[in-house]
């Protein structure tokens, strides 16, 4: 039983780490057999749905039978209903339907006739005609056929007989009665290709001229015609949307990608078989090669077998290929033809006949999103201990940096400034422990040096004065100015924390006291590892600074007033204007007139009146503030502001400071709280 629970907490830890990319999940048993596909839209919120408590019966004997979870991640939802579909019939799970006729998905037939027909078939024959798809979505199929039928009037007689006198369809509008000579072959062939590009060519300029007519039969008030055209529109999207799992081109071949973390690296290969996405692996391996070393490297030991190597093998780049090709030929005996498919290049608008890059881009782009999530799960799953050990090395730590913290801030031209605090435990992010300060000495000013300042003070006069541990070093986004500001804070406080701070524009490390900086090479587990935290920092901040913004721009002024609330701010805000007519209005002897409108008491409409003038001084004041700092040299610390700093002096030694814990609960009491985000982001109270 204890087994058995130590399993779903071990399952339930995979479907919480998964991504929220769409794919397919593979739950197998003890002995590796799959014995359930699925597909999800959201692969962590599918799979972690699984743990709930109150799941269905045979959800709760899947889970106790499972003995691990795999995912495949794909680009979209279609993709994932294509490869599912393929997995089942491979691997015939025994918690799935498996139906033993092999169904496919449909596809849409242009037969090779001087006047073809177009239909939906789920027989692929070699007879001549083209095939299109296929495609799961079966009303969009109907949808799109519904179209075709309506707006290109093709043949609708399974045999096309000469006849003197066209057939019902004709005068119905829905055929051009190829079969009495009402049409040319040359006609009816341009009206054919035209479907045929909508279905394997860009959609883009076919889809403008169709909603161009659209408009117009909206505007001559054929609601019917543009509702069809509407429809038509939205069938074609839709059956057009990429596919990288499923096609109709039976050569075998591999797709090639990999991802790197530092030295850990993850090749990701897809395996296309008779049409059909058959396998993905993935392969784990440390390698210091740059990466155009890298590539020929796996592909010699990866392809041991000449049998195994495929006709055409696609990778990411051209790196290294030639060489690679030759070991093929000469090395192994195998012919074989690699391509370089770049992922992110820019697709061509239109696909000519035979060009199949844009299909090869999207597997290419398939294989090397599955290769990062597995290398980014590497991190999770075992920490980042080469950089922590690289870290240590290379700073002279006593120990190895297993908790690191690091800080940012983020402002707007010095308004609403506030840092963020992460932490990293092991190399990972550690959610739990994450912080956010509103920061009161820098409000209205830009000085990123007292921003510092404040926040380390703030942050590590609380964790002495609780005799908590403190990290093993501490990460600054910013070059020495920052790093040499917090050194300072630090020795007035006696705390010994090594400090490192990491420069944007080079990726430099700065230590205190040296205005040198140490420059790490590019692949360095070190430097990767402290731009995650960097990043991570900045991502945090920037997200906090932006609600805020949100906040104070979706807030009213009036708000700010004794017993207004959004409702009555918003009837102030109608009548008056601003809280400047609100003050011209007060002053004019109106105030019965503010009390009716507000629905206020005698006292409480007093109240306001007098709350008011002191409102509009503040304001002024702010605007003179925010005016000044944004002129040259405004950075510079006037003698308010520097007695203002003057107060971190004192929260060094005051062990009394409480005003961090009162978390976001506190925010619209005071402006001054540290906020912390637990798991899936939320904001906690620490």
């Amino acid at each position: 039983m204890k087994e058995q629970s130590e399993t779903r907490k071990r399952l339930h830890a995979t479907a919480l780490d998964a991504p929220k990319s769409s794919g397919v999940y593979l739950w197998k048993d003890e002995s590796g057999q799959v014995i359930y596909v699925g597909k999800a839209k959201n692969l962590k919120n599918r799979l972690s749905s699984y743990f709930t408590s109150n799941r269905d019966l045979k959800t709760r004997i899947l889970v106790s039978r499972a003995h691990t979870i795999e995912y495949i991640t794909t680009d979209n939802e279609y993709e994932a209903l294509l490869l599912e579909n393929t997995l089942i019939k491979q691997y015939g799970p025994r918690y799935n339907i498996n139906l033993k006729d092999g169904k496919t998905y449909p596809l849409i037939k242009i037969t090779n006739e001087e006047f073809p027909r177009v239909f939906r078939t789920r027989r692929l024959q070699n007879d001549g005609a083209r095939y299109f798809g296929p495609f799961p979505n079966v009303p969009a199929i109907d949808a799109f056929l519904e179209f075709v039928k309506r707006n290109y009037r093709l043949r609708q007689c399974k045999v096309l007989k000469k006849r003197k006198t066209p057939c019902l369809y004709y005068h119905i509008g829905l055929s051009s009665a190829p079969c009495c000579g009402k049409i040319d072959a040359e006609r009816y062939a341009a009206s054919v290709n035209e479907i045929a590009l909508l279905l394997e060519g860009d959609t883009a300029e076919s889809i403008a001229r169709l909603e161009g007519v659209m408009k117009e039969a909206a505007k001559s008030l054929m609601f019917e015609r543009a509702a069809r055209l509407r429809d038509g529109i939205a069938a074609i999207r839709e059956l057009r949307e990429q596919n990288a799992v499923v096609d109709l081109d039976p050569e075998a071949r591999d797709y090639i990608a990999w991802a790197a973390e530092g030295t850990m690296v993850t090749f990701a290969v897809l395996r296309m078989r008779g049409g059909r996405l058959t396998g993905r692996d993935l392969y784990r391996v440390r390698s210091l090669k740059d990466e155009e070393e890298i590539l020929p490297e796996f592909l010699m030991a990866f392809y041991t077998d000449p049998a195994d190597v495929p006709p055409r093998v696609f990778v990411p780049n051209e790196s290294g290929l030639a060489l690679a090709e030759r070991w093929f030929a000469e090395g192994l005996g195998a012919r074989t033809r690699i391509e370089a498919i770049a992922p992110d290049a820019p697709r061509p608008e239109r696909s000519a006949p035979g060009d199949e890059t844009r299909r090869h881009a999207a597997a290419i782009a398939m294989a090397r999103f599955n290769a990062k999530e597995d290398a980014e799960r590497r991190l999770r799953e075992h920490g980042d201990f080469p950089a922590l050990e690289e870290l240590k090395t290379l700073l002279g730590l006593p120990a190895l940096p297993s908790r690191i913290e690091g800080f940012d801030i983020a402002h707007i031209g010095g308004r609403l400034p506030v840092a963020s605090l992460i932490a990293f435990k092991d190399g990972n992010p550690d959610r739990k422990n994450y912080r956010m300060f509103r920061l009161r000495t820098t409000d209205g000013v830009i000085d990123d040096f007292a921003s510092m300042r404040e926040v380390t003070s703030r942050r590590y006069s609380r964790l002495m004065n609780e005799g908590a541990d403190l990290p093993d070093l501490l990460l600054i986004d910013g070059g020495i100015g920052q790093v040499n500001a917090v050194k300072g804070v630090l020795e007035a406080l006696g705390a010994d924390i090594p400090i490192v701070g990491l420069a944007k524009r080079d990726e430099e490390l700065y230590l205190p006291g040296n205005s040198t900086p140490v420059t790490l090479p590019r692949r360095s587990d070190a430097l990767r590892l402290l731009q995650r935290v960097r990043d991570e920092t900045h991502r945090f901040a920037t997200t906090r600074n932006q609600r805020l913004r949100t906040k104070e721009n979706t807030t009213l002024i009036f708000e700010s007033l004794p017993g207004v609330g959004p409702k009555k701010a918003v009837k102030l805000l109608g009548r008056y204007g601003s809280l400047e007519g609100l003050a011209d209005a007060l002053s004019d002897g109106g105030l019965a007139e503010v009390a009716k409108l507000a629905g206020l008491s005698d006292s409480a409409s007093r109240d306001l009146a007098a709350a008011v003038p002191a409102l509009l001084e503040e304001r002024k004041a702010e605007r003179a503030k925010r005016s000044d700092s944004g002129r040259p040299g405004a950075g510079n610390l006037d003698g308010e502001t520097a007695a203002r700093l003057a107060e971190l002096a004192e929260l060094a030694g005051n062990a009394g400071f409480q005003d961090d814990g009162e978390g976001m609960a506190a925010e619209k009491a005071g402006p001054y709280g540290e906020q912390g985000e637990g798991k899936g982001g939320a904001a906690r109270k620490e």
